[in-house]
Formats: C-alpha cells, structure tokens, sequence
C-alpha cells in the first residue's frame, strides 16, 4: 500500500495545539454523513476522577450523566445508557477540539466537539399555527414510528406530502446545523393548502424500533409505504393525491417506494442521486476536501484510503487484515505527522491501532455496504409518476455535475412523461444560500432556505395536484 495515512489524519480529526485539560464545557454534535446532531457535554474532576454530563437539545434531554468517562491523553473515552441502547464515544484530543467515533445500535458515526459553550440555534416557530396540527403513529417492519402531521383548517380533502430525512438517524424536523429543514417545509406547505406528513426515523426520538443497525435504504422505503398507506386511511386525505419529498438518501428512498407501490403521486427529489454510493462518496470528499484547503496529493490519498476499504468490502476480505495495513502504513509514516499532533502521542502503536479501528468501523455497518453499492439508476428508469429533481449548484455532498445527467437520462430513458429539473443558484446541500458549500460553514449560514425555493416546491405541486 502507498504512503496514504498520514494524509488520511487531518481529513478525520482537526488538528489543533493540545493542552493538558479538559475539564469544561463543550459543544458539537454527531455527524453521520452530514447530518449533525447537536450534542453538549462537560467534564469536570472531582476527587481525582473524571465525570461528566451532556446534553441533547434536540432531544430535550439535559444534564444526563456520561459514565466510563476516561481520559488519557490523546484518548477520551465516555458513554450514555439510553433506551436505544448504550452510546460509546471513542475520541482524540487536540486541546481545543475532541474528534473521534460513535456507536450506538449497530449504527457508527463521527463526532467533534469544540472547546467552549456556543449556544445552538433554534429556529423560530409560532406558537399559534394557522392550521393543524397532529401527533400520530403508524407500524411497519415491527417498529413504531411517531410523527407530526399537519394540515390546513376546513373540512375539505387535501393532497398530501410524505417527508423522508437524509441519512443517519433523524428527527421528524430533520434538524442540521440548527436548521430544522422539515419543520420550515411542512410549514411553508401546510400554509399553501397541503397536508404534510414528517416523523421520527427508525429508533430516534419517539420511534421504537429494534432493528435499527440491520436497517437499509431498502427497508426505509418500506416505511415510507406505510406513511402512505396510513395516510391513506385519513377522511380528510385526497387518497390518489399522497406523494413524497426526499432529501439526500430520502431523494434514493423515494424512487424506490415509488416504484414498489405506485399509488404513489409524484415525488421530489431534493439533492437525490444518481449513482451508485461509493462514485457519491469518493466525489463529494473530494469536493469537500478541496473547499477546506486540502492539497491534492492529500485528497488523493483519502480516495485511495476509500477505495481499499470498499474493495475488501466487496470481496468479504477480513477488515481486521485492513485494519493491520492501516495500522502499520501510520507507523511507518509516524514521523511525517505533525510535531503538535506527535508530541502528545505517548504510545504510536495504540495511537494507531485506534486511527485504523475508528476509519474501518465507519465503513464496516450493513447501511453503509447498501449504500456504497447500490446503484440508483435502474429503479428511476421504472419511475412513471411526476418528478421534481432540485440540485443546489454549491452542494458539495451531492453535485449536481455529477447527478444530474444520470437522474434526467434514467428518467428519459424510462419513459416517464412528467419529470423537471431545476438547479437552485447559490443553494448548498441544505438549500442555504452558501459561500463555498462546505458542510463546515452549515452552522455559520442563516437558518433558512435560499429565495425562492420554497416557492418552487409549492408551485410545481401545485400545478400538478390543484
């Protein structure tokens, strides 16, 4: 193997001079493919050990107490006992930053916690709603899933809209970055004569479900059906006018549902793909790389890193073996990292071992095998109902030069008589008017949409449902 893992460290982890002290507050959140969570935790030393607590505010959970908290300098270490099951964090510190792993049900993610108490946004939300509003419940796949569904005032029957989040575990208000993208939609519209359905993913918030980290995209679109089909036992619910709304891995969900049961209406597809997982993953680290600064022989590297470990993936090679190259490729290398990074670093062959455990387990979960290899293509060709395609020109995560030629020739090629693509100017993945469109500017971005988007949702379904 090549020279990759040196390059590989400052993607993973911020890199700031370390100090000896952790004992204060900090804020972060989870990041599970860009979808972030936002999380506050605080340390503090009583007696010689090492306690702390954090909070989940989109949760509305406050002050619950971490255990197994260690530290030893460059590792932290806490978990949470929750009724999902028990959340491990496994960290490095870098004095003004805490970057590592979390685990929780089958389910890995990342997460970075910077030094200091910032205050998470929220957005506004009024308090006396010009329409309805209902907390419900459906079933599927042994889960129960609890949502929001709001809908005008009047005795009519409305055309209805099914909400499907990114990937990761979300809430029903798909919060990002303090942005609860969701919520802003199925406001806008519900104003504008439309009922909206958003609820709670698998095992998150009030949706209870032990199957979680054998969940794939597959078994989402199923759930979707089941929104579908509860809203389709609703008086007040136009029966042949329910369609869907997908963002990110809900644009490859909706398709998918589509196609399974076509009494679905339309869907819309926001920042949807059009190929295959691992051509999305390896594009949009190189686009994200590059808007941070990274060099080209460093972007290079991480998309060779990529590369081995979804070929051994595919070919059922044992990840303890990539895990051993990873492993000795850093030890090899260790003296091409960083003085501030190496001066902390009391044990390089644990400091290693612990680099390569968290970059496989990241890879090594049933959804992320799904993901990487499952090719959307084919399932837009048999798409027959209207479709709305949105692309952000600044996504970085999912480009429109990528997606967009492959998602319009599926659904040429397919026949489908009604399908538009739109590029919003400006927009990033999150449809915020962006600078460079990298997820790390997100939190610094007002907490709203791009102008003029919302009203390009709300008039395409109209013009097809009114």
């Amino acid at each position: 193997m090549k020279k990759i893992i040196t390059l590989l460290i400052p993607l993973l982890f911020s890199l700031n001079e370390t100090r000896s002290q952790i004992d204060t507050t900090w804020t972060g959140y989870i990041d599970i493919m860009g979808s972030k969570l936002g999380i506050i935790v605080t340390f503090r030393t009583e007696s010689d050990s090492l306690k702390a607590k954090i909070d989940i505010p989109d949760q509305g959970a406050k002050g619950l107490d971490l255990t197994n908290v260690s530290f030893k300098n460059p590792k932290v270490h806490f978990e949470l006992e929750s009724g999902l099951g028990r959340a491990i964090f496994e960290g490095i510190y870098y004095g003004d930053s805490i970057s590592g792993s979390f685990t929780q049900s089958g389910i890995r993610a990342g997460f970075v916690l910077r030094r200091g108490s910032t205050p998470l946004e929220e957005l506004p939300y009024p308090e006396d709603l010009p329409y309805n509003s209902e907390e419900i419940t459906f079933i599927n796949d042994g889960c129960s899933f609890s949502g929001t569904l709001t809908y005008p005032f009047g005795d009519g029957k409305f055309p209805a809209i099914v909400l499907i989040t990114g990937s990761g575990p979300q809430t029903r208000d798909e919060e990002v970055a303090g942005f609860k993208i969701f919520k802003t939609l199925a406001d806008h519209l519900t104003r504008e004569g439309f009922a909206v359905l958003r609820y709670d993913d698998r095992g998150v918030n009030k949706s209870v479900c032990k199957t979680v980290d054998e969940s794939t995209t597959e078994e989402f679109a199923g759930d979707v059906i089941a929104a579908v089909k509860y809203l389709q036992t609703r008086d007040n619910i136009l029966k042949n006018k329910i369609g869907l709304l997908g963002h990110s891995e809900g644009g490859i969900v909706a398709p998918l549902a589509a196609v399974r049961y076509p009494e679905i209406a339309f869907i819309i597809l926001m920042a949807g793909t059009g190929v295959k997982g691992i051509d999305i993953l390896k594009d949009q680290s190189r686009l994200i790389m590059a808007a941070d600064g990274s060099s080209e022989k460093e972007i290079n590297s991480y998309i060779q890193m990529i590369d081995m470990i979804y070929e051994a993936l595919r070919e059922n090679k044992s990840m303890d073996e990539v895990k051993k190259e990873i492993k000795n490729n850093i030890i090899e290398n260790f003296d091409e990292i960083p003085e501030e990074i190496r001066k902390n670093i009391k044990d390089k062959n644990e400091y290693a071992s612990d680099i390569a455990n968290m970059t496989v387990n990241r890879f090594n979960t049933t959804w992320m095998k799904y993901f990487l290899d499952y090719d959307p293509y084919e399932t837009l060709t048999r798409v027959k109902c209207p479709v709305l395609a949105i692309f952000g020109e600044k996504d970085l995560q999912v480009s429109v030069r990528q997606n967009r030629k492959f998602i319009e020739e599926a659904l040429r090629n397919g026949g489908n008589p009604d399908y538009t693509v739109e590029v919003i100017p400006e927009a990033n993945h999150l449809f915020q008017k962006a600078v460079t469109g990298s997820p790390s500017e997100y939190s610094d971005l007002p907490k709203e949409f791009v102008p003029g988007f919302l009203d390009l949702i709300s008039k395409w379904l109209s013009e097809r449902l009114k």
